[in-house]
């Protein structure tokens, strides 16, 4: 018994090995690498990332939308004109909603701190799944949330629909509060909005709050921000959300008399406007995304990470509107807004390439995570293989000791044979005649 408890442990050593070497294999190089996650437990932002946001990627590291969006600079279809002096945001994008072509921007794919623009994408993924005349009560969270709110009290009775359109005439954080917690909760909605922006290829997206509100490791790009747009104003339901110029919350007797609530679009008497949606943090600074129509052309803007001077986000956002409409649609773009994640082309493969991870590495609107040190140590593959190697030893070995251990059959004692006179003419004892005939063979071949 010791001694096959000794062989176990021998072989779990092995294993262990085989663990600690697959261990070793950088994360870059392992298929499936998951994407950025947010990290609730660290300390709320205060500030915009230092050195600028790190740049998002598609699966294997593809850049969606096309190479021409692969900039972290300003980029311009040719033959348009300048864009205008007065876009100083930091990250920002236009497009032809229509055709889908981007016809410039500047770091499309930044990953910035989303602030309340974040709500697009929550308006996009419970729109058609809550039942619009579901009553919610409010409670006190709602009415200590963080941030803008619309002002919910505890005992109201509020519609879901009514809910929207707080969501996103007041950028109520009480509201999306109340939305989340008729989902089925603020995780089951995240993980909703973390699906929707999959589905739709908006990679640079990781929510962390139905809000908005700053979280560490939460962000979004120009880029996703112009795809959530251009699917709200496509949608009837949610472009007429969008739309709404005010609405009525109704009061709760002995907490509040009903108010009237306005939208707060700056961009709500631009010709053509299809809605807009602002957002500020300490660390997102102003952020807007807008849609507006002409000659039934529909553009959509985005900006991220700007302040309000010399102008504010959504003057800027004017601008780009105007000098979008000027370009001739027969321009093309420098790239796409896709329209799911099927549409997102994988990398081509190359012998050297190592895997890629399926998202970007580094923490989502964190900075970029250090490349890791050269190695003279094998490959990944090659890793694997030393460690398997190593377990088949360790495991013959093992199997070696076992075989070893077992009992052998003891050899058959025959009964001693009486002496017995040579016949005539047989060779004297100690001599070996000639082979008799016949089949018989030594007794090592016998069965």
């Amino acid at each position: 018994m010791r001694r096959r408890g000794g062989a176990r442990r021998v072989l779990l050593a092995a294993l262990v090995l085989l663990l600690a070497v697959l261990g070793a294999v950088p994360a870059a190089a392992a298929p499936g690498t998951p994407r950025p996650t947010v990290d609730p437990a660290a300390p709320t932002p205060t500030a915009p990332l230092p050195g600028g946001p790190p740049q998002g990627s598609g699966p294997g590291g593809v850049t969606v939308g096309g190479e021409g969006l692969d900039t972290r600079g300003t980029v311009v279809v040719d033959g348009a004109p300048p864009v205008p002096d007065g876009v100083v945001a930091a990250g920002w994008l236009v497009a032809d909603a229509g055709t889908g072509d981007v016809l410039a921007a500047r770091d499309p794919h930044g990953r910035y701190y989303p602030a309340s623009t974040l709500k697009t994408l929550t308006l996009l993924t419970l729109a058609h799944r809550l039942d619009p005349a579901l009553v919610v009560e409010g409670t006190s969270e709602d009415e200590q949330v963080e941030g803008s709110r619309v002002g919910m009290v505890t005992g109201g009775r509020y519609p879901v629909s009514l809910l929207f359109q707080a969501l996103v005439l007041q950028s109520g954080n009480d509201a999306a509060n109340a939305l989340a917690r008729a989902f089925g909760g603020t995780q089951a909605t995240v993980q909703a909005m973390n699906a929707t922006a999959l589905e739709m290829g908006a990679f640079d997206t990781v929510v962390g709050t139905p809000s908005g509100l700053d979280v560490a490791g939460q962000s979004s790009s120009p880029y996703d921000l112009a795809l959530f747009f251009r699917a709200l104003v496509a949608d009837p339901l949610t472009a007429g959300i969008l739309a709404t110029p005010l609405a009525e919350m109704p009061g709760v007797e002995g907490r509040s008399a009903g108010f009237q609530i306005q939208n707060q679009n700056p961009l709500a008497g631009y010709p053509g406007g299809l809605g807009g949606k602002t957002g500020f943090t300490d660390a997102a600074r102003h952020t807007f995304v807008t849609a507006a129509e002409r000659d039934g052309r529909r553009l959509v803007v985005s900006l991220m990470g700007t302040e309000n001077v010399p102008l504010r986000a959504a003057d800027q956002a004017a601008l780009l509107l105007d000098w979008g409409f000027a370009v001739p649609p027969s321009q093309g773009g420098v790239g796409t807004l896709v329209g799911s994640a099927a549409d997102v082309a994988p990398p081509a493969p190359t012998p050297s390439a190592a895997p890629s991870p399926a998202g970007p590495a580094d923490v989502a609107a964190g900075p970029p995570a250090p490349s890791p040190p050269a190695s003279d140590g094998p490959p990944a593959l090659g890793a694997v293989a030393l460690g398997a190697a190593a377990v088949a030893v360790v495991a013959a070995t093992v199997i070696g000791q076992r075989r070893a251990m077992r009992p052998r059959p003891r050899p058959t004692v025959r009964p001693p044979v009486p002496p017995t006179r040579p016949a005539p003419g047989a060779p004297p004892p100690g001599r070996r005649g000639p082979p008799a005939g016949g089949t018989g063979g030594s007794p090592s071949t016998r069965p």
